[in-house]
């Protein structure tokens, strides 16, 4: 019996014959495809035809009254009072039917991947434009947004840190200096997701670096590919996935759907949201979570069997440092990689002494990365998924369109006037249900920069309604945008780590689910709390404890 054991513990090999310490075999390339499920399919199938009738009935054929009735005098947005001047009541509310039918028929499209999503962003774009909603000039403009080119000169840096090898250097370094046991080596990623958190702004990017490297720590802990499922695997594979989503929550810089959020809150308060502001009010409750989220997959969800908290694999750390070992002394092109970022992380922190917007701060450390000689990376080393940038302009155009039509207050005016609610609806109420909203929409919304689109102008509308400062409301609701963890089509990470076979979609949703509860309960305590502190919750108007 202990011979057969200890054989079995050498065993390198899974049933598929692929060494499991081998760390290229858990490159994204080499994951297997999920096929989609027969309700994805059916998704897929009803897509288009769904879309262009819902266009056609709300573009066409319904007449909602709330956009046939507008009151100039009521309209928040002054882009859309001076709209409705030039070109009159009748052709304003045509384009605000025109505005609904585009974004019912994208939402419609997004959610069910009939098209790939940059393709359903080139139609509503072109859409808009057909209809007379925005000139071309303002529809085609949103490209150069200055969110759209931070998100270029973003991923040009997250290049830098992977032609280097710098993001997989100290990924690496850190677990073999801290991971000694088990509960040391979920801690560890804890801290490397929150690193790799500040200097990269894609979370699949961050999920590509640290697969490989959790993946091996699974093997060597029992947990083998296609060999069947213990919890040392579930837990690694969703705190990781948890953490890389709570990690970019912590920065404005964390991901597009928080600069999309960010931008749309700073024009509606003609000012601009920091990424000082967004940092001292997350980063608190994010690592909050996160060692949460530790202590209930460890103790609740996933408990380690003994032999699970002891390496099954003799010398499989080893395999770690030897994958260290070939990454050398760090060269020259690394400390400059590290210069270079840490530069960058100390001038967004101090954006608000210094008054040089991200954009700018990234645009002058990408150009110096490229610079010939001096730099670090060449720009055919450049990794940019253009597809994303696409279905990013597209939201912005989006958003566009809600600016110059009101749709968003004009549609939230008329919610609360058709129930019947005053404008004395107390604060405590409206922040419940919007941030809830937010964060529970989650669960049936593939995108967040769509997510960020929708429910932030909302927020924005509703402040603006009820006379509550704008900050106030809408932006706990963009603090929610992160929250995507819970089923594989919720983010691309979350699709990504569900092809590892670590997990079922019911131990996804069990302790994803849980952690969007306990997000939930942070929020509403930080708002009676570190919110008004930091002067985002109005004093005397929450008061529910």
């Amino acid at each position: 019996m202990t011979t057969e054991k200890t054989q079995n513990n050498n065993d390198l090999k899974n049933n598929n014959g692929v060494d499991i310490l081998d760390m290229h075999n858990y490159r994204i390339e080499h994951l297997p495809k999920r096929e989609k499920s027969s309700f994805e399919k059916w998704l897929a199938t009803i897509g288009i035809p769904l879309a262009i009738l819902v266009f056609v009935l709300f573009g066409f054929v319904i007449d909602l009254s709330f956009l046939q009735n507008i009151d100039p005098a009521s309209l928040v947005s002054g882009s859309a009072q001076a709209q409705f001047e030039d070109i009159g009541s009748q052709a304003f509310s045509r384009s605000n039917s025109f505005m609904l039918a585009i974004f019912l028929m994208a939402i419609i499209l997004w959610i069910t991947q009939a098209l790939p999503n940059y393709q359903t962003s080139l139609i509503l774009i072109i859409a808009l434009v057909l209809t007379g909603v925005l000139p071309e000039e303002k529809a085609y403009a949103q490209l150069g947004h200055r969110v759209m080119w931070l998100n270029i000169m973003s991923f040009v840096l997250a290049s830098m840190l992977v032609a280097t090898g710098v993001a997989k250097r100290f990924a690496l370094w850190f677990l073999l200096r801290f991971g000694k046991n088990a509960g040391s080596i979920f801690i560890s990623f804890i801290v490397i997701n929150l690193v790799l958190s500040a200097f990269i702004s894609a979370t699949t990017a961050k999920a590509a670096i640290l697969l490989p490297i959790f993946m091996v720590i699974a093997a060597i802990y029992g947990a083998r590919p296609n060999d069947g499922k213990n919890n040392f695997g579930r837990s690694i594979v969703l705190q990781n996935l948890l953490n890389i989503n709570l990690g970019a929550g912590v920065f404005v810089t964390g991901s597009g759907a928080n600069l999309l959020a960010a931008a749309l809150i700073g024009g509606a308060i003609d000012g601009y949201v920091y990424f000082s502001d967004w940092l001292f009010a997350m980063f608190p409750v994010m690592v909050g979570m996160m060692f949460i989220g530790y202590i209930l997959a460890m103790k609740v969800f996933f408990p380690l069997a003994p032999e699970e908290r002891l390496p099954q694999i003799k010398g499989g750390m080893e395999r770690l440092r030897q994958e260290y070992d070939k990454l050398g002394k760090m060269d020259i092109q690394e400390v400059k990689a590290v210069i270079i970022f840490i530069s960058i992380l100390a001038l967004w922190a101090t954006d608000r002494l210094h008054g040089v917007s991200a954009t700018a701060v990234a645009f002058v450390g990408a150009i110096i990365s490229l610079l010939p000689r001096i730099g670090i990376v060449k720009w055919n080393d450049v990794d940019i998924p253009w597809h994303l940038l696409l279905f990013s302009a597209g939201a912005y155009t989006l958003g566009a369109g809600f600016a110059i039509t009101d749709l968003p207050s004009i549609s939230v005016n008329a919610f609360f006037d058709n129930l019947g609610i005053g404008d004395q609806t107390a604060f405590w109420k409206l922040h419940l249900l919007l941030t809830g909203v937010m964060l529970f929409s989650a669960l049936v919304f593939q995108s967040k920069t769509m997510r960020a689109m929708i429910f932030v102008p909302i927020a924005i509308g509703v402040a603006s309604r009820f006379g509550f400062p704008i900050i106030s409301l809408a932006l706990p609701v963009a603090f929610m945008i992160e929250h995507v963890y819970v089923l594989p089509f919720n983010s691309k990470p979350a699709a990504l780590l569900y092809e590892t076979d670590q997990y079922s979609l019911t131990d996804a949703f069990r302790f994803g689910f849980t952690m969007m509860v306990v997000a939930y309960v942070l929020n509403i305590i930080a708002a009676e709390t570190w919110f008004r502190y930091l002067g985002i919750t109005p004093n005397g108007v929450f008061g529910i404890f």
